[in-house]
């Protein structure tokens, strides 16, 4: 049995009329799917699937979570998922991908596997920013991504520690000095506009 055929559905051989489907999404699924986005979770996904003559109607809610790096402290954090996303399949001369809801499959082949079209359905749920709650990253790497950044002064909230930048030590030449190159540069915009 190959790792994903758990995900695969017979659809030739469906009677017509509405079918429900479960399938649990966890850790090993993401590690064996070795996609970029996501890595570790747990994800109950329902579907329920309606065929009419050549065509299946596919109605997917995925609900659960998954681990994914902070971007700002690269610890896990938790993101929770729940979304519903729409398939149809359709028969066709060769396999094709419609637009984003619509896909053909060969004639010749009875089934569909589910496996990539789960994982993308988790992976679009997941926001482009995934960053811890305020307070909860790891307090050592918050406090080198303070130390390093460029003298910012953004809230502390940002980077997720309820320290003021009073706390850390910052370089002399970031204490507010403005290095004399800048002087130079600007003294070359002022003639260009003369």
């Amino acid at each position: 049995m190959g790792k994903f055929d758990l995900y695969k559905i017979d659809l030739k051989n469906l009677a017509s009329g509405t079918h429900n489907y479960d399938f649990f999404l966890e850790n090993k699924f993401f590690m064996d799917i070795d996609g970029d986005e996501v890595q570790k979770g747990k994800v109950k996904v329902s579907l329920m699937l309606k065929r009419m003559s050549q065509m299946f109607e596919m109605d997917f809610q995925l609900q659960g979570f998954v681990m994914v790096p902070c971007d700002r402290c690269l610890d896990d954090v938790e993101i929770p998922i729940d979304t519903q996303n729409r398939l149809v399949v359709k028969f066709g001369k060769e396999y094709a991908e419609e637009s984003d809801e619509v896909v053909v499959i060969p004639e010749d082949e009875s089934s569909i596997n589910l496996a990539w079209f789960l994982y993308e359905f988790v992976a679009l749920a997941v926001p482009m920013k995934h960053i811890h709650p305020p307070g909860k990253c790891n307090k050592t790497m918050s406090s080198k991504l303070k130390k390093h950044s460029a003298g910012s002064s953004d809230s502390d909230d940002e980077y997720g520690d309820d320290t003021s930048s009073d706390d850390f030590n910052v370089d002399d030449n970031t204490s507010g000095d403005i290095d004399p190159r800048w002087d130079t540069l600007k003294g070359i915009i002022d003639n260009d506009n003369n």
